[in-house]
């Protein structure tokens, strides 16, 4: 109820709050009119997942970035809670493989070179763009200009990146595996849960050494600025709404949370824009590629995720006094957040997946390179955030 009356008193303090409510909820009515149901519960889906990751300040990123730099632990942690729930709520669905008709498929990459260095690349993408790919979609929402570079940037690369793929494609794999086909919907609950139950206490024992007491992750930060949502939700309340949602994706799309091949048929769209030819490329002969170029961007599932995640937070920053506009960024960092960007893009199309698709996702769907995809972008992300802090380090930072 308190929530409520918050929203109502925000939306009417201010003439431009009650804009932003109107654009936004016309927004949802023209996709629902005019792209279809499915597209407009997707997109309500995508925006709840920026309320979620705004609200909850929950990032991806900074989990890695954390304890590399001050060995805390608390978004860490937050994650491995988000696997643990989503792996006890999703597994049974995909063991099920279809609900209400629909199909059930789940995020299964094959364990490869290609897959090891992409999760790499992105790892070392994640520090230098600063961000992930839900991290830039989300900090873009707030009103950070510069992470429109980073954006930019990723959807380059991700273009680049299926250029090379079927070459990558062509070197050592042992293939995909399912814990729930290869080993039983009982087993891979379990190993899930105690894969991340382990690196909980790793995790714990880390922060309890370096600093002899542990930030929890339940706990909220009260913000005294008036608005919608006036405090931040803890990081527990997040790990469940994120796994939920994730669960809500799967039963409305079929297919599990994703955000980056929306970025390389964005910039597919753009390339054949100005005339040029996809045809001879191998990726994008598939037939769904094809059917998702030929069709408006908003009839991409993914893609429609994604402008809701970014108007979702917009709206969300808006009504909460939170939007801070900000674009000066020295040249070494506009350098590192367009390396990072193209490294991202790049490895999220090696990887078939980035901190979504192929981490989160991946985990949620029973498959073991998700596991991998962590460890090999937790060692990224160690290379990555060394060389930003020597080799590009920003002496006059903006």
């Amino acid at each position: 109820m308190n929530a409520a009356i918050n929203l109502f008193n925000a939306i009417k303090s201010k003439p431009s709050n009650l804009i932003f409510t109107l654009g936004f909820s016309l927004c949802i009515f023209a996709i629902f009119s005019y792209v279809g149901t499915k597209q407009g519960y997707l997109f309500i889906i995508g925006s709840a997942l920026g309320l979620v990751l705004f609200q909850a300040n929950y990032g991806f990123t900074a989990g890695f970035t954390h304890i590399i730099k001050s060995q805390r632990t608390q978004q860490l942690r937050a994650q491995m809670l988000t696997l643990i729930i989503a792996s006890l709520i999703m597994l049974p669905m995909f063991a099920m493989g279809e609900f209400n008709g629909q199909a059930l498929s789940g995020k299964l990459t094959p364990i490869s070179t290609a897959f090891v260095a992409g999760a790499f690349i992105f790892g070392v993408g994640m520090q230098f763009g600063n961000g992930c790919a839900s991290g830039t979609l989300a900090y873009l929402g707030t009103g950070s200009l510069r992470m429109g570079i980073t954006l930019v940037a990723f959807i380059v690369g991700s273009l680049i990146g299926t250029f090379h793929v079927p070459w990558w494609n062509a070197m050592p794999s042992i293939g995909k595996f399912s814990m729930i086909h290869d080993w039983g919907l009982v087993t891979a609950i379990i190993v899930n849960l105690s894969i991340a139950g382990v690196l909980w206490m790793l995790f714990l024992f880390i922060e309890r050494k370096s600093h002899g007491n542990i930030n929890p992750i339940n706990n909220g930060v009260h913000n005294k600025m008036p608005g919608f949502l006036r405090n931040h939700w803890p990081l527990l309340v997040a790990a469940i709404l994120l796994a939920a949602l994730n669960l809500a994706t799967l039963l409305v799309k079929g297919k599990p949370w994703g955000v980056t091949s929306g970025f390389a048929l964005w910039g597919a769209k753009v390339f054949d824009f100005f005339g040029g030819d996809l045809s001879g490329y191998e990726y994008w002969q598939n037939t769904s590629w094809a059917k998702a170029l030929s069709e408006p961007v908003l009839k991409h599932s993914t893609s429609v995720m994604n402008v809701g995640l970014v108007l979702g937070i917009w709206w969300a920053a808006k009504l909460s006094n939170k939007i801070s506009v900000s674009y000066k960024a020295s040249g070494i960092l506009v350098f590192r957040l367009i390396l990072g960007g193209l490294l991202l893009g790049y490895g999220a199309r090696l990887a078939s997946g980035c901190n979504i698709g192929a981490y989160f996702s991946g985990i949620a769907s029973g498959s073991l390179a998700g596991w991998l995809w962590f460890a090999v972008a937790m060692v990224g992300n160690i290379v990555g955030f060394k060389l930003k802090n020597t080799v590009l380090a920003d002496k006059n930072p903006a």
